[in-house]
């Protein structure tokens, strides 16, 4: 398999669940828009925790946060680290503190070994951080029964980046 890049566009971002729902993608049938959607949930916890989590939840499906999880989100934006999520987003850099343009774009990456657990249910796909050197991940796993896909896990995305220019001592 060839690599695919599968671009997800927000002209607004979601502030809340009921403005996720409202968004193309939202019954969790496409893969992709579920990639995206977990990065502008993730985006939204230092603004509103509350929301976000139930996004994320909404997201996760049957298998929601547990406080082991929120604690893993809670720790990676410790110190003021809030722009992890944004660097995701086409138009940020280091150098602009990550800064997206709009509308806001997600572009979602299927690679050669993306679908290694497909036949458990599985599909790793993969995301561009503009302050990282190579792609991170995370996991969908598939609901036949609904043909649905859900968040599995998410910590790949979470990973630490390059800090923006304007909090770097040393830039």
């Amino acid at each position: 398999m060839t690599n695919k890049s599968y671009p997800y566009a927000f002209a607004k971002l979601p502030e809340n669940l009921t403005e996720l729902m409202a968004l193309p993608g939202s019954d969790l049938k496409d893969p992709y828009a579920v990639a995206a959607f977990t990065i502008a949930a993730l985006d939204l916890f230092p603004k509103n925790k509350d929301a976000s989590i139930e996004m994320l939840n909404y997201i996760k499906g049957p298998r929601p946060l547990v406080p082991m999880d929120i604690s893993f989100i809670k720790d990676r934006f410790m110190d003021g680290v809030d722009y992890v999520p944004r660097s995701y987003f086409e138009g940020t850099s280091p150098q602009n503190d990550y800064t997206p343009s709009v509308p806001y774009t997600v572009n979602v990456l299927e690679l050669a070994h993306s679908r290694d657990q497909i036949s458990e249910g599985y599909l790793k796909l993969f995301l561009r951080s503009s302050g990282a050197d190579s792609e991170r991940y995370l996991v969908l796993r598939h609901k036949p029964s609904t043909d649905q896909w859900f968040l599995w896990s998410f910590e790949g995305v979470m990973s630490g980046i390059r800090i923006p220019v304007s909090k770097d001592d040393w830039a």
